[in-house]
C-alpha cells in the first residue's frame, strides 16, 4: 500500500471534501501516490483501443486532475490511462463554495464545481511538458496513454469556436481527446447533445483539425433512451471514435442516507450504478461495436469492471471511489479483475467484450 492510501487518507476523509481534494493533488505532486510500472500488468488485462495499448483496462476520470497538475503521478501510480480536465478556453472560478458534498453513507459524491480550472493556455503548457527529453536522454513523460476532457466557459461560449480552439491548443500534447456535452453544472451545456448539434459542433472540429488523435464525446445518464441511437449516429458520422459512458446525473435515487442527499449538482459513485449501467446498455446496442466505449459511474470492484466489458465496455474510469480510497484502489482492482476474469472462464478482458449484450 503506498504511502498517500496508507497515512493520509484517513485525514482526507474528515477534511471538507474540496481541501481534501486539494490536499490529495499536493501529496501526488510530491510523490506519494506510489509507483507502480504498467509494463508488469498482467497482459490479459491489456486492451487494444483507438489505435492505443492500454495496459489495463482502468482510467482516473475528468474532474479529479482538471489542471494537469498530476498527470504524471497518476501515469505511474497503476492506473492504465490518465484524463486530465475538464478544461476551458478561459480561466474561471466556477460556482461558489461549498460546492462539493461527500454522501460517506451512500459512497457518493454531489458535486456543482462548474468547471472550475485555470484555463487551456497553462494546461497545455503542463502537457507540453510531459513530451520533454532529459538531458540524459530519457523521456520523462506519462508511460500510459493520456487524455485532455474539454468544456466551454458559462459566459460567452460559441461551441462550435471554442471546441475546434481547445482542440487546436492540445492534440499534439495527447492520446486522446474528450469532448465534454454532459455535465449538469454549465447552463445550456446538455443542449448540445441534441443530435443535429453534436453533429455540427464535431463537423466544426473535423474542418479545423482532420488531423488529430482520436476524439470522444462524453454522454449523460439522464438523456432520454429514445434520443441515443440518433447521438450514437452523429458521433460516428461527425468523425467520433468513441463515447465515455456515463457522466453525474441529476437524478436521486430514493436509497439515498445522507444529509446532503439534496444538494444540487451531479451525483457520482455507487448510487449511480444502476442508471450508469442501464445507458451503457443502450449505447453499446446502439453502436454495435463502432466506437471505443469508456464506462464510469459506480466502478468499485473487479466484479463491476467485468460486467462493463460484458455489456460492451472496452475501458472504464473512476472518481468517486478512488476519492474515497485513494490510489490503493488501482491494485486491488486489477487483482479483483483477473480473479473475476477467471471465475467466469475468460482468459483475457478482451475475450469478455460484449458477451452479455444480447
Amino acid at each position: 500500500m503506498n504511502i498517500l492510501s496508507r497515512m493520509m487518507m484517513p485525514l482526507i476523509r474528515r477534511l471538507d471534501p474540496e481541501d481534501a481534494h486539494q490536499l490529495a493533488l499536493n501529496a501526488l505532486q510530491l510523490g506519494l501516490g506510489g509507483v507502480s510500472d504498467p509494463a508488469r500488468d498482467d497482459p490479459a488485462l491489456s486492451i487494444r483501443a483507438m489505435g492505443l495499448r492500454f495496459p489495463n483496462p482502468i482510467g482516473i476520470g475528468a474532474g479529479f486532475d482538471k489542471n494537469a497538475l498530476v498527470v504524471r503521478p497518476l501515469s505511474r501510480s497503476g492506473f492504465g490511462f490518465v484524463e486530465a480536465g475538464t478544461v476551458t478556453p478561459r480561466p474561471q472560478p466556477g460556482n461558489p463554495r461549498p460546492r462539493l458534498f461527500r454522501l460517506n453513507e451512500d459512497r457518493a459524491i454531489i458535486n456543482r464545481m462548474g468547471f472550475n480550472n485555470q484555463g487551456i493556455d497553462r494546461f497545455a503548457v503542463r502537457m507540453a511538458r510531459l513530451h520533454r527529453v532529459s538531458a540524459s536522454g530519457r523521456h520523462v513523460g506519462a508511460k500510459v496513454p493520456v487524455g485532455a476532457n474539454l468544456g466551454i466557459n458559462k459566459t460567452g461560449a460559441d461551441p462550435e469556436r471554442d471546441y475546434p480552439l481547445l482542440v487546436g491548443r492540445i492534440k499534439n500534447y495527447v492520446d486522446y481527446i474528450v469532448i465534454n456535452l454532459s455535465s449538469p453544472n454549465t447552463p445550456g451545456l446538455r443542449d448540445l447533445l441534441e443530435s443535429a448539434r453534436l453533429k455540427s459542433i464535431l463537423d466544426a472540429i473535423a474542418a479545423a483539425h482532420p488531423e488529430r488523435p482520436p476524439l470522444l464525446v462524453k454522454l449523460s445518464p439522464d438523456m432520454a433512451r429514445d434520443d441515443i441511437p440518433d447521438v450514437v449516429e452523429a458521433a460516428i458520422a461527425g468523425g467520433a471514435q468513441g463515447l465515455i459512458v456515463t457522466n453525474t446525473t441529476i437524478s436521486r435515487p430514493r436509497s439515498l442516507r445522507s444529509a446532503d442527499a439534496n444538494e444540487t449538482g451531479g451525483l457520482s459513485g455507487r448510487p449511480l450504478t444502476p442508471l450508469a449501467c442501464d445507458t451503457l446498455a443502450h449505447v453499446a446496442r446502439a453502436a454495435n461495436r463502432r466506437l471505443t466505449l469508456v464506462a464510469c459511474g459506480g466502478i468499485e470492484s473487479g466484479a463491476d469492471i467485468v460486467e462493463r466489458v460484458r455489456m460492451g465496455a472496452d475501458l472504464v474510469q473512476l472518481y468517486t471511489a478512488y476519492a474515497y480510497e485513494g490510489p490503493a484502489i488501482v491494485s486491488r482492482l486489477k487483482r479483483e479483475t483477473l480473479t473475476a476474469l477467471r471465475l467466469q472462464g475468460f482468459e483475457t478482458l478482451s475475450d469478455a467484450k460484449g458477451t452479455a449484450l444480447s
